[in-house]
């Protein structure tokens, strides 16, 4: 009978996500979230800028202006946004608090808008975009780095406590 028992299905524990699995759903959440977000800011014109900037310089087409388009490029950039919490697994993922996260929001605010922005033709250099915008996607970006490092943090210190528990278990 405890052989039954043992077996049966609601008695198995279920074995944790990796944290890789983690990071990996942080990110695409993390980046259809606040891009999702960030067409409200636009819808609203909080900010001049919408998601499917991603799509002009590579999709040929008018249906990238539309709904569509910016439905399309928030999946996108959840993709994309894999990458990206996948970099910070790697480099930061141990440093607790929100401040490594707020940086790193920061940084890639930076990047996409000053690096990367001879990619995008339709995307003005800063000093030409409104105010608003500036301050919309600035915070967009410190907040989406708060919620893939604070997320990806929280979870490793997890899974470290979890360990250290197990280990002194045994």
């Amino acid at each position: 009978m405890a052989e039954n028992q043992e077996q049966l299905e609601q008695n198995k524990k279920e074995r944790p996500m990796s944290l890789l699995l983690k990071t990996v759903i942080t990110g695409f959440v993390g980046g259809v979230f606040w891009s999702l977000i960030g067409y409200l800011g636009y819808f609203f014109h909080f900010s001049e800028i919408s998601p499917n900037m991603i799509l002009t310089p590579w999709v040929a087409g008018d249906w990238k202006y539309g709904k569509l388009g910016n439905y399309v490029a928030i999946l996108l950039i959840g993709l994309l946004s894999i990458l990206v919490a996948l970099i910070y697994y790697a480099t930061l993922r141990k440093i607790k608090g929100m401040w490594a996260g707020i940086l790193y929001g920061v940084a890639w605010w930076l990047i996409v808008f000053y690096v990367l922005n001879p990619l995008f033709p339709n995307l003005e250099t800063v000093s030409h975009l409104q105010r608003n915008t500036i301050i919309t996607t600035l915070c967009l970006y410190i907040l989406y780095g708060v919620f893939i490092g604070y997320s990806i943090s929280f979870e490793t210190q997890e899974m470290n406590r979890q360990t250290q528990e197990t280990s002194t278990n045994q």
